[in-house]
Formats: C-alpha cells, sequence, structure tokens
C-alpha cells in the first residue's frame, strides 16, 4: 500500500534524499540505487511522490523563493542549471564522497542562516547556493557518463523515431519534429533529454534534429520530381518560403539552386 503526496512549488526546493521514498524509475528503468539521491524542483512546477506506508522520508534540503536571487547574478545564472527542468525520474545519484560535498555544501548555508542578519548575508546565502548548484552540475555531467550504455540506447531511439518521423506522412502532418515530441516519445524531460544529447554528441537535440531534417530535404530535392513548395510541405514547413531560408542558412544555396548545382 501506498500514498499519494503533491505538492505545487512557488519556490526553488533541491532535496537530498537519506532514505528509500518509494519506488523511482529512471526513464522506463528502475534506478540503480535510491538513498543518496538529489531531486530539484522550479517555482510553478507541481510534484507527486508515490510514498509507502510505514516508510519515513528523511532528508535535507535547500529552499529559496525566486526574490533572493532577482538582481544578482544568481538569478541571471539560474537558467543554466536545466537539472530544475528535469523529471524526478531523472534525479541525481550521488557517490558516498560527492554526498560529503553536497552536505558541506549545505551546512555552510545553515550556518550563514543562523548567523545574525548584515550586509555581507544575501551575498554570501547567494553564493553559497551557486556553489551547490556548480556541483550538481557537474556530477550530473558524471552521471551522463557512468550511464554512457543507457545513454546510447537513447541515442538509438532517437535516431529510429527521427527516420520514422520523415517516413510517416502522418506523424509530419503534425509540423516540424521539436525536441518535445522526441523527449516524450523517450520519456524523458527535453532538458534531460536535450543535456543527454550533447553530453553524448557534442551536438544539441535541436542541432541533431536539424542536421536530420537538411539530410532529408537534401534526398528529397535531387531524388524526385515533387516542387520545392511539396517538399517545404511535407517537411513540416508551414510556408515554402521558411523553408528556402531555412536551407539556404544551412546549406549555403536555396534549394532551386542547390537541386540546379546537382542537376
Amino acid at each position: 500500500m501506498a500514498y499519494t503526496l503533491s505538492i505545487n512549488y512557488s519556490i526553488y526546493c533541491l532535496y537530498l534524499k537519506d532514505t528509500r521514498c518509494g519506488k523511482i524509475r529512471y526513464g522506463r528503468q528502475n534506478y540503480d540505487y535510491e538513498e543518496g539521491s538529489i531531486v530539484s524542483f522550479a517555482p510553478g512546477q507541481v510534484a507527486t511522490t508515490e510514498i509507502e506506508n510505514g516508510v519515513k522520508p528523511s532528508g535535507r534540503g535547500i529552499l529559496f523563493h525566486p526574490d533572493l536571487i532577482r538582481g544578482i547574478s544568481l538569478g541571471k545564472e539560474m537558467k543554466h542549471y536545466s537539472f530544475f527542468s528535469y523529471e524526478s525520474n531523472e534525479a541525481l545519484h550521488l557517490s558516498e564522497k560527492e554526498r560529503e560535498i553536497i552536505v558541506d555544501c549545505m551546512d555552510k548555508i545553515s550556518i550563514e542562516l543562523e548567523h545574525s542578519i548584515d550586509k555581507h548575508s544575501k551575498r554570501l546565502i547567494s553564493k553559497n547556493i551557486e556553489l551547490l548548484l556548480d556541483y550538481c552540475m557537474r556530477f550530473y555531467e558524471r552521471q551522463f557518463t557512468t550511464r554512457s550504455e543507457v545513454n546510447k540506447d537513447v541515442i538509438s531511439r532517437f535516431e529510429m523515431l527521427l527516420d520514422a518521423y520523415f517516413q510517416n506522412e502522418d506523424i509530419r502532418q503534425e509540423g516540424l519534429p521539436t525536441v518535445k515530441y522526441f523527449a516524450d516519445k523517450i520519456c524523458l524531460s527535453p532538458n534531460y533529454f536535450g543535456d543527454l544529447i550533447k553530453k553524448e554528441t557534442g551536438k544539441t537535440a535541436q542541432e541533431y534534429i536539424q542536421n536530420k531534417l537538411i539530410d532529408v530535404a537534401k534526398e528529397w530535392i535531387l531524388g524526385t520530381d515533387k516542387t520545392v513548395s511539396e517538399i517545404a510541405y511535407e517537411l513540416g514547413f508551414q510556408y515554402s518560403q521558411h523553408f528556402n531560408r531555412f536551407f539556404k542558412k544551412n546549406v549555403g544555396h536555396t534549394p532551386t539552386e542547390y537541386r540546379k548545382l546537382q542537376a
């Protein structure tokens, strides 16, 4: 038996779990382990956790309002901490040494909060939060590396889905392929999926999609008698002029010029 807990967050939250709280999965696969993991949430997110009866969640965390970092360097850098938009099934799993570092960062923040407020307080608190988040970024990059076999499977599935997208007319009627479309198909959040693709291939997911789009466009321009407008529409472009600009930006020639040059 279990019960479900839902929280609608209006603040930034980062939790370090000390005990197993319930079943957690990585995409469609079970996590390697569940203790010593970090989950994070941003304002506007709704988190739902299934907690087993008899289990008492234990851990520590840091919660801070967006106003704390507004107008300072951390506020401007928050968009780079993409893990705040990861799903809870894409948690960060820490080694014992990594856990010690995170706990040390949290302890420093706690000490500062217990100190009498003075003109240095806000800056020191925000700097320590930034240090904590930077370590999380480093450890997530390590996790992408240690999960290389799982990641390769994601890349393979992404490539298969890309091929299927351009082979299926019904799917293409949805318009140009998006990162969110493929992330949803692979059961990952768009940010986690994008970061994984970047780590594994050196290209962003959007660049990967655009390269495939260009390859298919070249194939259809040279291998069929379809007009440029027909190709644009079948690729998912709403207007052929948008396709012309996109193609020229990436190839250096318009579709018509490219067809003539290769004739």
